[in-house]
């Protein structure tokens, strides 16, 4: 699978510690799954957790999805054991929560080696350090931490989330800079699927490559707002064809539905179409 056309429209948060839970994921259309030893977990479960999830994944039985660890930080007691236990797991990469500084991830890494890392991005400082955190060498993807945030600024809760437009937009420049995932934060009201429409289409304008839910019954929803439409795919297919014409031919400029097609729009073009078949791929 393209690397860079790879799905993440659905990334769910599954606790590290519940058997069921794990075992329930390897049956879910979703992209990628955070497989959580923070939140989700109690503290008197951290170190359990720990076992519960390395023997889930030894098991395997997650196919073409991400399977990414969170990390309790490394500020906790928890942290340094939950690292190091995760540069053993069979994941894709470890996620570490609060990421402020680069020095955190260099701290991750010399505990993991060359597992790539995921950070959380859920503070004022960690907004404002956003670029130097997506150019981390080892770094290849944000998660939005919304709810984290939105405590963190002090903010009212607004569907359409204008208080943290500043630093949603901060993080997508630096993730889109760098060439790394950005998935965009969870809704919380897991039955409201209308709210949820909403936001991810929200985030898929913004240029989120997916979204984090909390509950299985999200899933659809997701997978539909960040993959690309019908007329998406038609339109992408009939411009890629008119610019290849046009060159062929050389004449004149390639337009499309009334409007010109030039080079940049046949670049959007093939990524839409790389995406439409690794996800075919994924589902297939």
């Amino acid at each position: 699978m393209d690397q860079r056309a790879r799905p993440y429209r659905s990334v769910l948060y599954i606790p590290g510690s519940k058997d069921r839970a794990l075992d329930k994921a390897r049956g879910l259309p979703v992209d990628a799954i955070i497989f959580d030893l923070e939140d989700a977990v109690a503290p008197n479960e951290k170190e359990n957790a720990r076992a519960t999830l390395s023997a889930a994944l030894d098991q395997g039985g997650y196919g073409n999805r991400m399977r990414i660890v969170r990390i309790n930080g490394l500020d906790t007691q928890w942290g340094a054991a939950d690292a190091k236990a995760a540069a053993t797991m069979d994941c894709d990469a470890v996620l570490l929560p609060k990421v402020e500084s680069p020095a955190q991830l260099d701290a991750l890494a010399s505990l993991i080696g060359d597992k790539p890392i995921w950070a959380m991005m859920e503070t004022p400082r960690g907004m404002l350090n956003a670029a130097a955190l997506a150019a981390h060498p080892q770094l290849s993807g944000f998660v939005m931490g919304t709810n984290d945030l939105a405590k963190e600024l002090q903010t009212r809760f607004r569907p359409d989330r204008l208080p943290m437009m500043a630093g949603l937009g901060l993080c997508l420049l630096a993730a889109k800079a760098e060439g790394i995932v950005i998935v965009d934060g969870v809704y919380n009201a897991f039955k409201d699927a209308e709210g949820l429409k909403a936001e991810c289409d929200q985030g898929r304008d913004m240029g989120f490559d997916g979204k984090t839910l909390i509950h299985p019954a999200q899933i659809d929803v997701a997978n539909a707002a960040f993959a690309p439409s019908e007329a998406e795919i038609d339109l992408a297919k009939r411009q890629i064809a008119a610019f290849e014409d046009t060159e062929a031919s050389g004449q004149g400029v390639a337009v499309v539905d009334g409007k010109i097609v030039e080079n940049l729009h046949v670049v959007t073009a093939r990524e839409i179409l790389a995406k439409a078949d690794a996800i075919a791929e994924l589902e297939g």
